[in-house]
């Protein structure tokens, strides 16, 4: 993958190679549960650096909306703006939701965990928003 973060700089996966990476997918900035689950990522960022992991969120929404995301609740790693859902359809993170019996296309919850070579090791699909440190840790045999 790449693409811009929050300030506009290129990000892509080749600037992990060597570390291991929670590269997590949300549908938009600033609602409840794509808050519970920065905020969860937050809280936990000096235990994840510590066991050397980097946290990369991506989501449709603009630099401007991420930056005002980061800021409002100091989350210390970037956010990709992925507008155009470039890097969302490649991570299958972008599909058909459902919402009062209506379709359409959105962003699909989801964290990839990938390790210092690239290579994807879990995937989560169901997430627990308020928990996704404590679901990740669970579930992930090496960290």
């Amino acid at each position: 993958f790449q693409g811009l973060n929050q300030d506009g700089k290129e990000i892509k996966l080749a600037d992990f190679s060597g570390k291991n990476l929670i590269l997590y997918f949300y549908p938009k900035d600033s609602t409840p549960g794509c808050t519970a689950e920065a905020c969860d990522l937050r809280d936990n960022h000096d235990m994840w650096l510590s066991k050397g992991y980097a946290v990369v969120g991506v989501s449709p929404d603009s630099q401007k909306s991420h930056q005002k995301f980061i800021e409002k609740y100091s989350l210390p790693f970037d956010l990709i703006s992925d507008t155009e859902t470039r890097i969302l359809q490649d991570y299958q993170a972008w599909g058909e939701k459902s919402m009062y019996g209506k379709k359409y296309m959105g962003v699909l919850r989801k964290t990839y965990v990938i390790n210092g070579e690239g290579i994807v090791e879990n995937i989560f699909e169901k997430v627990d928003t308020k928990a996704h440190t404590k679901q990740i840790l669970s579930e992930t045999n090496k960290i």
